[in-house]
């Protein structure tokens, strides 16, 4: 799986584009970019710290990813790379089960490598990673939270842990526009900031 010449890309469409605070786990070329393949992504999964964060989903709206390219000589690098920036203390088995990958070659790991596949091959690229963490509402991977559940949830917070799960929602791009995010900002008022980041391209 070793690509020691050609360019890997890095989809995105949370805090990987917008945390300054993680920027030096990722080590990108350039700027991220907002014309991204088209993903099923929805406010599903209950973090640590508190906020619900922006994952995979099956059978919610497609909304525009964004994407950088990284400054990495190979796929495993690429991998652990992108892991250790989601879990700073990841093990090898964590990046392998959460990290999602594709090659022209037909190696692929990952919700939605189909999709990212088909776009990565018409912008040449020659290999993409993704972060793929399964939704998951309390202490139960794989659930997927209705969006009455995710809003009471989010009204519940406090303290820290509430504003985290504010900046969360308030800076991810604005072209991830899901439904949950929309029901979110008409009941807690926690619209869209533009993103802080000078090279970002995911403003409005």
């Amino acid at each position: 799986m070793k690509i020691t010449n050609g360019t890997i890309a890095c989809v995105g469409w949370g805090s990987l584009i917008w945390n300054e605070e993680k920027k030096h786990l990722l080590p990108c070329r350039g700027e991220w970019r907002d014309d991204g393949p088209e993903l099923p992504v929805e406010f599903a999964r209950q973090s640590s710290n508190g906020s619900m964060t922006l994952v995979i989903c099956q059978d919610v709206p497609r909304t525009r990813a964004c994407w950088v390219v990284l400054d990495v000589p190979d796929m495993q690098t690429a991998r652990e790379r992108l892991g250790k920036r989601e879990h700073e203390k990841a093990p090898k088995h964590w990046i392998t089960e959460n990290i999602g990958y594709w090659t022209p070659s037909g190696e692929a790991y990952g919700h939605e490598a189909a999709t990212i596949g088909a776009w990565a091959t018409a912008h040449g690229f020659v290999g993409v990673v993704w972060t793929n963490l399964p939704c998951k509402f309390g202490d139960e991977p794989n659930v997927m939270p209705s969006g009455d559940q995710v809003l009471g949830y989010l009204k519940g917070l406090d303290g820290e842990r509430r504003v985290e799960a504010e900046r969360y929602v308030r800076n991810a791009p604005a072209q991830v526009d899901t439904p949950y995010r929309r029901m979110i900002a008409a009941k807690l008022g926690w619209d869209h900031v533009p993103c802080d980041v000078p090279a970002c391209r995911c403003k409005a």
